[in-house]
């Protein structure tokens, strides 16, 4: 445990010293979020709908570019730690190759849990609707989507080739998955074969449960959200562990 822990810490400061993997994690999102917020004004009482994307749903796809910027980023670490030769240096230390791993994840929750400390302050300080959110519960479900989307990133840093597509790689394969999740069109506005898509994808399921989550539902209301999600990091898991390269 110590030596997770001595790592985590390590890879911690390793982040921060990369002023632009820092900024684009935790400041963007931030930044993003109040300043549309803000840049909507007035007009969010006049209009329904309007308030309805602010309170709602511009929130969570704030939160989801959060998750999938950590999730790319891990993804471009892993690759270029693997090129470097620096994942085969440590695996010869006495730290077993899941501590490892495990630390790199924990980085990438820490600093996705520090974004949305930063975004629930400005919320309360700068945004021009009252947000009325069980945090804890939505931190929990943000937990639980971060971990999944990163079992991917860890499939995909598994098999990816060199450092110089890994980021394109996950950017191409995650950032897409947004546009059929139903934050933006209702899936059931959608046509039957994108539907069916939609519903094999991850992020379906976590834009699902983190929406219902920020609304006030239960947990029991999202057992399948909860379930795709679990279902997800299982298969994930089980595919890295038999793939995942070390040189």
């Amino acid at each position: 445990m110590r030596g997770l822990w001595n790592l985590t810490w390590l890879e911690v400061k390793i982040f921060v010293r990369e002023p632009l993997g820092f900024i684009g994690t935790v400041l963007i999102p931030v930044v993003l979020f109040v300043a549309l917020g803000r840049s909507l004004g007035e007009r969010v009482e006049s209009s329904s709908r309007l308030q309805g994307f602010v309170e709602s749903d511009f929130p969570i796809f704030v939160v989801m570019l959060t998750a999938i910027n950590a999730v790319v980023s891990l993804v471009a670490v892993i690759a270029i730690y693997r090129e470097g030769g620096i994942l085969k240096r440590l695996r010869a230390t006495p730290l077993r190759p899941h501590t490892i791993l495990t630390a790199h994840v924990l980085v990438k929750l820490i600093f996705t849990t520090m974004t949305l400390i930063l975004l629930a302050l400005a919320g309360r300080r700068f945004y021009p609707v009252a947000l009325e959110v069980p945090w804890v519960s939505f931190g929990l479900a943000l937990l639980l989507t971060t971990i999944s989307i990163s079992s991917i990133g860890f499939l995909i840093a598994s098999v990816v080739p060199t450092a110089r597509f890994a980021q394109p790689l996950g950017s191409l394969l995650l950032f897409p998955m947004l546009g059929i999740s139903g934050l933006f069109v209702p899936l059931e506005a959608m046509p039957a074969a994108v539907q069916g898509v939609a519903h094999a994808l991850p992020l379906t399921y976590a834009v699902s449960l983190l929406r219902g989550i920020w609304l006030g539902d239960s947990w029991m209301a999202h057992g399948w959200d909860v379930l795709g999600l679990a279902v997800v990091f299982g298969l994930c898991t089980a595919l890295s562990s038999r793939v995942f390269r070390w040189e």
